[in-house]
Protein backbone atom coordinates (compact mmCIF):
# COMPACT_ATOMS: atom_id res chain seq x y z
CA UNK A 1 0.00 0.00 0.00
CA UNK A 2 1.05 3.67 -0.47
CA UNK A 3 2.23 5.17 1.85
CA UNK A 4 0.47 8.60 3.07
CA UNK A 5 1.60 12.10 3.59
CA UNK A 6 2.97 13.92 5.16
CA UNK A 7 5.57 11.05 6.10
CA UNK A 8 5.71 10.28 9.90
CA UNK A 9 9.16 9.23 11.24
CA UNK A 10 11.20 9.23 14.33
CA UNK A 11 14.56 10.99 14.43
CA UNK A 12 17.41 13.09 16.07
CA UNK A 13 20.08 15.30 15.01
CA UNK A 14 22.89 13.18 16.39
CA UNK A 15 21.61 9.94 14.05
CA UNK A 16 23.80 10.27 10.76
CA UNK A 17 20.44 8.62 9.09
CA UNK A 18 17.84 10.65 10.77
CA UNK A 19 19.52 13.51 8.90
CA UNK A 20 19.90 11.45 5.26
CA UNK A 21 16.54 11.15 5.42
CA UNK A 22 15.55 14.65 6.41
CA UNK A 23 17.73 16.28 3.55
CA UNK A 24 16.62 13.83 1.39
CA UNK A 25 12.73 14.25 1.97
CA UNK A 26 13.48 18.22 1.75
CA UNK A 27 14.93 17.56 -1.36
CA UNK A 28 12.61 16.01 -3.00
CA UNK A 29 9.76 18.39 -1.61
CA UNK A 30 7.99 14.88 0.53
CA UNK A 31 5.88 16.18 2.94
CA UNK A 32 6.96 14.96 6.74
CA UNK A 33 6.37 15.01 10.42
CA UNK A 34 9.44 14.50 12.47
CA UNK A 35 8.74 12.98 15.79
CA UNK A 36 10.78 13.83 18.87
CA UNK A 37 11.47 12.34 22.09
CA UNK A 38 8.54 10.47 23.11
CA UNK A 39 6.07 11.70 20.85
CA UNK A 40 5.96 7.72 19.09
CA UNK A 41 5.27 6.06 22.29
CA UNK A 42 2.41 8.99 23.58
CA UNK A 43 0.62 8.49 20.13
CA UNK A 44 0.66 4.99 20.47
CA UNK A 45 2.64 3.92 17.65
CA UNK A 46 4.39 0.70 16.99
CA UNK A 47 7.50 -0.36 17.88
CA UNK A 48 10.32 -1.34 15.75
CA UNK A 49 11.57 -4.97 15.55
CA UNK A 50 14.92 -3.09 15.90
CA UNK A 51 15.37 0.04 17.78
CA UNK A 52 17.26 2.38 14.67
CA UNK A 53 16.74 5.99 13.87
CA UNK A 54 15.56 7.29 12.50
CA UNK A 55 12.05 5.04 12.46
CA UNK A 56 9.28 5.50 9.53
CA UNK A 57 5.72 4.71 10.40
CA UNK A 58 4.00 3.39 7.03
CA UNK A 59 0.92 1.03 6.32
CA UNK A 60 2.23 -2.50 5.09
CA UNK A 61 0.24 -4.55 2.61
CA UNK A 62 -2.96 -5.10 4.94
CA UNK A 63 -3.19 -1.46 5.31
CA UNK A 64 -1.84 -1.74 8.57
CA UNK A 65 0.69 0.86 9.97
CA UNK A 66 4.35 -0.48 10.96
CA UNK A 67 7.90 0.64 11.84
CA UNK A 68 10.03 0.82 8.93
CA UNK A 69 13.92 1.51 9.49
CA UNK A 70 16.91 1.11 7.24
CA UNK A 71 17.15 4.22 5.30
CA UNK A 72 18.85 2.73 1.97
CA UNK A 73 15.35 0.31 1.04
CA UNK A 74 13.37 3.39 2.28
CA UNK A 75 14.61 5.91 -0.09
CA UNK A 76 13.74 3.05 -2.75
CA UNK A 77 10.19 2.81 -1.80
CA UNK A 78 9.59 6.47 -1.77
CA UNK A 79 11.70 6.76 -5.26
CA UNK A 80 8.79 4.61 -6.76
CA UNK A 81 5.41 6.19 -4.29
CA UNK A 82 7.05 10.07 -5.20
CA UNK A 83 7.90 11.65 -8.60
CA UNK A 84 10.12 14.89 -9.31
CA UNK A 85 13.71 15.47 -8.72
CA UNK A 86 15.04 11.09 -8.57
CA UNK A 87 17.64 10.25 -6.60
CA UNK A 88 18.29 7.25 -8.71
CA UNK A 89 20.06 8.00 -11.78
CA UNK A 90 17.72 6.05 -14.89
CA UNK A 91 21.33 4.43 -16.04
CA UNK A 92 21.72 1.28 -14.69
CA UNK A 93 25.95 1.83 -14.40
CA UNK A 94 24.98 4.62 -12.61
CA UNK A 95 22.71 3.55 -10.75
CA UNK A 96 24.72 0.64 -9.69
CA UNK A 97 27.64 2.67 -8.52
CA UNK A 98 25.49 4.87 -6.97
CA UNK A 99 24.21 2.00 -4.97
CA UNK A 100 28.04 0.79 -4.10
CA UNK A 101 29.16 4.55 -2.79
CA UNK A 102 25.59 4.88 -0.76
CA UNK A 103 26.71 1.76 1.11
CA UNK A 104 29.93 2.81 1.65
CA UNK A 105 28.71 6.01 3.19
CA UNK A 106 25.94 4.24 5.75
CA UNK A 107 28.50 1.05 6.57
CA UNK A 108 31.99 2.74 6.31
CA UNK A 109 31.79 6.09 7.40
CA UNK A 110 30.20 5.26 10.34
CA UNK A 111 33.23 3.89 11.75
CA UNK A 112 35.32 7.35 11.63
CA UNK A 113 32.44 8.84 12.77
CA UNK A 114 31.40 7.03 16.23
CA UNK A 115 35.62 6.29 16.21
CA UNK A 116 36.22 10.00 16.79
CA UNK A 117 33.23 10.88 19.02
CA UNK A 118 34.26 8.13 21.34
CA UNK A 119 37.82 8.03 21.61
CA UNK A 120 38.86 11.79 22.12
CA UNK A 121 37.73 13.71 25.47
CA UNK A 122 36.31 16.96 24.19
CA UNK A 123 34.41 14.81 21.16
CA UNK A 124 32.96 12.53 24.43
CA UNK A 125 32.11 15.93 26.21
CA UNK A 126 30.77 17.07 23.28
CA UNK A 127 28.69 14.18 22.56
CA UNK A 128 27.76 13.23 25.90
CA UNK A 129 26.97 16.54 26.70
CA UNK A 130 23.80 16.87 23.76
CA UNK A 131 23.12 13.86 22.68
CA UNK A 132 20.50 13.44 25.28
CA UNK A 133 18.99 17.05 25.30
CA UNK A 134 18.21 16.52 21.77
CA UNK A 135 15.90 13.91 22.51
CA UNK A 136 14.52 15.12 26.02
CA UNK A 137 14.94 18.46 26.23
CA UNK A 138 12.58 19.09 29.37
CA UNK A 139 14.50 16.14 31.34
CA UNK A 140 15.99 18.15 34.77
CA UNK A 141 19.68 18.40 35.47
CA UNK A 142 19.59 15.53 37.47
CA UNK A 143 18.30 13.42 34.81
CA UNK A 144 20.57 14.78 31.91
CA UNK A 145 23.53 14.35 33.76
CA UNK A 146 22.85 10.70 34.41
CA UNK A 147 22.27 10.12 30.90
CA UNK A 148 25.46 11.96 29.32
CA UNK A 149 27.19 9.50 31.76
CA UNK A 150 25.36 6.26 30.84
CA UNK A 151 25.55 7.23 27.08
CA UNK A 152 29.54 7.86 27.38
CA UNK A 153 30.26 4.80 28.90
CA UNK A 154 28.13 2.37 27.03
CA UNK A 155 29.22 3.97 23.59
CA UNK A 156 33.09 3.72 24.43
CA UNK A 157 32.75 0.35 25.73
CA UNK A 158 31.20 -0.26 22.08
CA UNK A 159 34.05 1.11 20.07
CA UNK A 160 35.37 -2.84 19.22
CA UNK A 161 32.45 -3.15 17.71
CA UNK A 162 33.15 -0.78 14.98
CA UNK A 163 36.74 -1.85 15.18
CA UNK A 164 38.13 0.73 16.74
CA UNK A 165 41.22 0.20 18.79
CA UNK A 166 44.72 1.05 18.83
CA UNK A 167 46.21 -0.26 16.34
CA UNK A 168 43.18 0.23 13.37
CA UNK A 169 42.57 4.16 14.39
CA UNK A 170 45.63 5.25 12.12
CA UNK A 171 43.77 3.11 9.54
CA UNK A 172 40.40 4.43 9.96
CA UNK A 173 41.69 8.07 10.93
CA UNK A 174 43.86 8.07 7.09
CA UNK A 175 40.46 7.03 5.81
CA UNK A 176 38.66 10.20 6.60
CA UNK A 177 41.24 12.29 5.47
CA UNK A 178 41.90 10.82 2.35
CA UNK A 179 37.90 10.62 1.94
CA UNK A 180 37.70 14.48 2.75
CA UNK A 181 40.28 15.28 0.11
CA UNK A 182 38.36 12.70 -2.75
CA UNK A 183 35.18 14.30 -1.89
CA UNK A 184 36.63 18.31 -1.96
CA UNK A 185 38.11 17.32 -5.87
CA UNK A 186 34.84 15.70 -6.67
CA UNK A 187 32.45 18.48 -5.59
CA UNK A 188 34.90 21.08 -6.83
CA UNK A 189 34.51 19.25 -10.32
CA UNK A 190 30.96 18.78 -10.78
CA UNK A 191 29.12 19.60 -7.44
CA UNK A 192 27.79 16.24 -6.43
CA UNK A 193 28.91 12.27 -6.76
CA UNK A 194 27.38 11.84 -9.82
CA UNK A 195 27.16 15.04 -11.58
CA UNK A 196 25.42 18.37 -10.80
CA UNK A 197 22.81 16.55 -9.10
CA UNK A 198 22.72 14.66 -6.16
CA UNK A 199 21.96 11.31 -6.18
CA UNK A 200 21.13 9.13 -3.16
CA UNK A 201 24.77 8.54 -2.21
CA UNK A 202 25.13 12.14 -1.83
CA UNK A 203 22.83 11.73 0.90
CA UNK A 204 24.79 9.19 2.86
CA UNK A 205 27.99 11.09 2.54
CA UNK A 206 26.42 14.12 3.69
CA UNK A 207 24.48 12.24 6.13
CA UNK A 208 27.97 11.27 8.21
CA UNK A 209 29.79 14.16 7.90
CA UNK A 210 26.95 16.17 9.67
CA UNK A 211 28.62 14.63 12.64
CA UNK A 212 32.44 14.21 11.11
CA UNK A 213 32.57 17.63 9.67
CA UNK A 214 29.81 19.92 12.07
CA UNK A 215 29.34 18.27 15.33
CA UNK A 216 32.58 16.27 16.53
CA UNK A 217 35.27 18.42 17.39
CA UNK A 218 38.13 16.51 16.44
CA UNK A 219 36.98 15.39 13.13
CA UNK A 220 35.21 18.97 12.15
CA UNK A 221 38.57 20.90 13.27
CA UNK A 222 40.10 18.61 10.63
CA UNK A 223 37.35 19.15 7.91
CA UNK A 224 37.61 23.19 8.55
CA UNK A 225 41.19 22.79 8.00
CA UNK A 226 41.74 20.24 5.00
CA UNK A 227 38.70 20.68 3.46
CA UNK A 228 36.99 23.78 4.02
CA UNK A 229 34.91 23.02 0.48
CA UNK A 230 33.50 19.86 2.17
CA UNK A 231 32.71 21.42 5.07
CA UNK A 232 30.64 24.01 3.43
CA UNK A 233 29.02 21.21 1.06
CA UNK A 234 27.51 19.47 3.94
CA UNK A 235 25.69 22.41 4.86
CA UNK A 236 24.49 23.31 1.37
CA UNK A 237 23.52 19.31 1.44
CA UNK A 238 21.02 20.38 4.86
CA UNK A 239 18.30 21.72 2.69
CA UNK A 240 18.29 21.34 -1.57
CA UNK A 241 14.75 22.01 -2.09
CA UNK A 242 15.40 24.95 -4.00
CA UNK A 243 17.65 22.99 -5.99
CA UNK A 244 16.25 22.41 -9.85
CA UNK A 245 17.00 18.73 -10.87
CA UNK A 246 17.93 18.98 -14.28
CA UNK A 247 17.71 15.44 -16.43
CA UNK A 248 20.90 16.53 -18.01
CA UNK A 249 22.96 16.49 -14.57
CA UNK A 250 23.58 13.16 -14.28
CA UNK A 251 27.52 12.22 -15.58
CA UNK A 252 28.38 10.38 -18.75
CA UNK A 253 29.45 6.82 -18.16
CA UNK A 254 32.27 7.66 -20.05
CA UNK A 255 33.77 10.55 -17.58
CA UNK A 256 32.99 7.71 -14.51
CA UNK A 257 36.27 6.12 -14.78
CA UNK A 258 38.09 9.63 -14.57
CA UNK A 259 35.78 11.24 -12.10
CA UNK A 260 35.10 7.99 -9.31
CA UNK A 261 38.24 6.42 -9.70
CA UNK A 262 39.99 7.50 -6.59
CA UNK A 263 36.51 6.93 -4.50
CA UNK A 264 36.14 3.89 -5.79
CA UNK A 265 39.46 2.82 -5.17
CA UNK A 266 39.25 4.28 -1.46
CA UNK A 267 36.17 1.87 -1.10
CA UNK A 268 38.19 -0.81 -2.83
CA UNK A 269 41.06 0.35 0.16
CA UNK A 270 38.78 -0.25 3.27
CA UNK A 271 35.48 -1.00 2.28
CA UNK A 272 35.69 -3.85 0.18
CA UNK A 273 38.14 -5.67 2.40
CA UNK A 274 35.99 -5.51 5.70
CA UNK A 275 32.87 -6.60 3.62
CA UNK A 276 34.41 -10.23 2.58
CA UNK A 277 36.18 -10.87 5.97
CA UNK A 278 32.73 -10.38 7.35
CA UNK A 279 30.94 -12.36 5.08
CA UNK A 280 33.55 -15.03 5.49
CA UNK A 281 33.13 -15.05 9.16
CA UNK A 282 29.46 -15.10 9.41
CA UNK A 283 29.67 -18.10 6.48
CA UNK A 284 32.01 -20.03 9.06
CA UNK A 285 29.42 -19.27 12.21
CA UNK A 286 32.67 -16.92 13.41
CA UNK A 287 31.81 -14.64 16.29
CA UNK A 288 34.88 -12.21 15.02
CA UNK A 289 35.77 -11.32 11.68
CA UNK A 290 39.48 -10.69 10.89
CA UNK A 291 41.53 -8.73 7.94
CA UNK A 292 43.76 -6.58 7.24
CA UNK A 293 43.53 -3.18 6.20
CA UNK A 294 46.27 -0.64 4.33
CA UNK A 295 48.86 -3.24 5.95
CA UNK A 296 47.57 -3.42 9.59
CA UNK A 297 45.20 -6.26 11.40
CA UNK A 298 42.10 -5.31 11.72
CA UNK A 299 39.09 -7.58 14.29
CA UNK A 300 36.11 -6.82 14.99
CA UNK A 301 32.91 -8.35 16.16
CA UNK A 302 30.79 -9.73 13.22
CA UNK A 303 28.35 -8.24 11.59
CA UNK A 304 25.09 -9.99 10.09
CA UNK A 305 23.83 -6.92 8.94
CA UNK A 306 26.96 -6.57 6.10
CA UNK A 307 27.04 -9.90 5.29
CA UNK A 308 23.24 -8.97 3.98
CA UNK A 309 25.29 -5.70 2.74
CA UNK A 310 27.23 -7.45 0.87
CA UNK A 311 24.58 -9.85 -0.57
CA UNK A 312 22.36 -7.01 -1.77
CA UNK A 313 25.38 -5.41 -3.49
CA UNK A 314 26.13 -8.44 -5.65
CA UNK A 315 22.29 -8.87 -6.06
CA UNK A 316 22.42 -5.91 -7.56
CA UNK A 317 25.32 -6.41 -9.74
CA UNK A 318 24.24 -9.67 -11.10
CA UNK A 319 21.06 -8.02 -11.60
CA UNK A 320 22.73 -5.74 -14.13
CA UNK A 321 22.16 -6.31 -18.29
CA UNK A 322 26.01 -7.63 -20.16
CA UNK A 323 26.54 -4.51 -21.24
CA UNK A 324 25.70 -2.44 -18.16
CA UNK A 325 27.76 -5.05 -16.24
CA UNK A 326 30.81 -4.95 -18.57
CA UNK A 327 31.19 -1.21 -18.28
CA UNK A 328 30.51 -2.12 -14.74
CA UNK A 329 33.29 -4.19 -14.31
CA UNK A 330 35.68 -2.04 -16.41
CA UNK A 331 34.80 1.22 -14.26
CA UNK A 332 35.78 -1.04 -10.88
CA UNK A 333 39.18 -3.12 -12.29
CA UNK A 334 41.94 -1.21 -10.85
CA UNK A 335 40.09 0.06 -7.47
CA UNK A 336 39.97 -3.32 -5.06
CA UNK A 337 36.02 -3.01 -5.95
CA UNK A 338 36.13 -5.95 -8.27
CA UNK A 339 37.30 -8.14 -4.93
CA UNK A 340 34.04 -8.16 -4.39
CA UNK A 341 32.50 -9.80 -7.29
CA UNK A 342 34.92 -12.38 -8.36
Amino acid sequence: MASTLPLRFKGAPGSPYTRKMLAYLRYRHIPYELLIGDQDRDLGLPKAKVHLLPTFYLPNADGDIEAVVDSTPLIRRFEKEFSGKATLPPNPVLDFLNYLIEDYGDEWLTKPMFHYRWRYQADIDMAATILPRWTHIQATQAQLEAQSAHIAERQISRLHVVGSNEVTAPVIEASYRRFLEILDALIQRQGFVLGSRPASADFALYAQLTQLAKFDPTPAALCLKDAPRVYAWTDLMDDLSGLRADETGWMSTDDVKTSLDELLSEIGRTYAPALLANARAIQAGEAEMRTSIDGLPWEQPAFPYQAKCLRWITEAYQRLGDEARTQVDQILTGTGCEQLFV
